[in-house]
């Protein structure tokens, strides 16, 4: 498993898709995942610390963790099938192991709740990340240019990544 940080969450100018971006801690590494508007919202609404009215849905399955006695012990992205990512999160109860299947996106805003770490299995790390060239002209300023993901990353991941800007990610 590698673990990751949260980089950014970013919304294409094109569509209303929006992408968080996981950055490998041991190395360049870049996991961009697609996830759903109320997701990357959620997600940004706890990186960002602001205070909503009332608890989101993400809030209330922190609560009701905490409140059967249970702990988020860990947040992990599992698998990459037919271009959809899969997670899972991992309970602590009562000195046993709970295993819940999760939309990745469900499982990062969980972790930002909990203050707990994201990993990647590293079969998917290997199938989806990119990695950023080193400037080969030498004479350009600021960040190199993003890798596109070679023919063994998922389609739809190739035509969004080639249209995306990520001149901001260092």
């Amino acid at each position: 498993m590698v673990e990751v940080t949260i980089d950014s969450v970013r919304v294409s100018l094109m569509s209303q898709h929006r992408i968080v971006v996981l950055k490998d801690v041991a190395s360049s590494r870049f996991l961009p995942i697609w996830i759903g508007p109320f997701e990357a919202d959620a997600i940004t609404i706890e990186l960002q610390g602001v205070e909503v009215a009332r608890p989101l849905t993400h809030d209330l399955l922190k609560t009701a963790i905490e409140q059967l006695g249970a702990s988020v012990e860990r947040v992990a992205i599992t698998d990459l099938r037919n271009d959809t990512f899969f997670a899972q999160i991992t309970l602590k109860l009562d000195g046993r192991r709970l295993e819940l299947d999760s939309r990745p996106s469900d499982a990062i805003a969980l972790a930002v709740r909990t203050h707990i770490s994201v990993f990647v299995s590293d079969d998917v790390m290997q199938q989806a990340a990119i990695t950023p060239e080193p400037d080969m002209e030498g004479s350009r300023e600021g960040p190199a240019p993003v890798e596109t993901p070679g023919p063994e990353a998922p389609d739809a991941f190739r035509d969004f990544l080639e249209g995306l800007d990520l001149t901001g990610l260092q």
